[in-house]
């Protein structure tokens, strides 16, 4: 998993990552969110209302982790709902978890 956690920093550091619910849901709802990673910790109306929109938008949902480790790979305290804005970093991620 420590791949994963490198390529989400460096999507961080490219600027092609969106965190916290909000912000997730409004990059859903454009179409500009290419992957939402949830933690596995989330709470579960935060998880329904994810789960909901990125069905209905088509938008690719990976669980992954603790709150407290994607905040550490994108360097911010916790976070539950991260967005990728970028299709290669999307397709770069998903690969990394599918290989384990």
């Amino acid at each position: 998993m420590s791949k994963f956690i490198q390529r989400l920093g460096l999507a961080m550091r490219a600027g092609k990552v969106v965190s916290g619910e909000d912000l997730v849901l409004r990059e859903v709802r454009s179409k500009k969110a290419r992957l939402v990673i949830l933690s596995q910790d989330a709470a579960q109306n935060s998880e329904k209302k994810i789960t909901d929109k990125c069905s209905t938008y088509q938008v690719p949902l990976l669980r992954f982790g603790t709150r407290q480790e994607l905040g550490l790979a994108i360097g911010k305290p916790e976070r539950v709902v991260i967005a990728i804005t970028d299709p290669g970093f999307a397709r770069m991620l998903q690969e990394s978890i599918e290989k384990g």
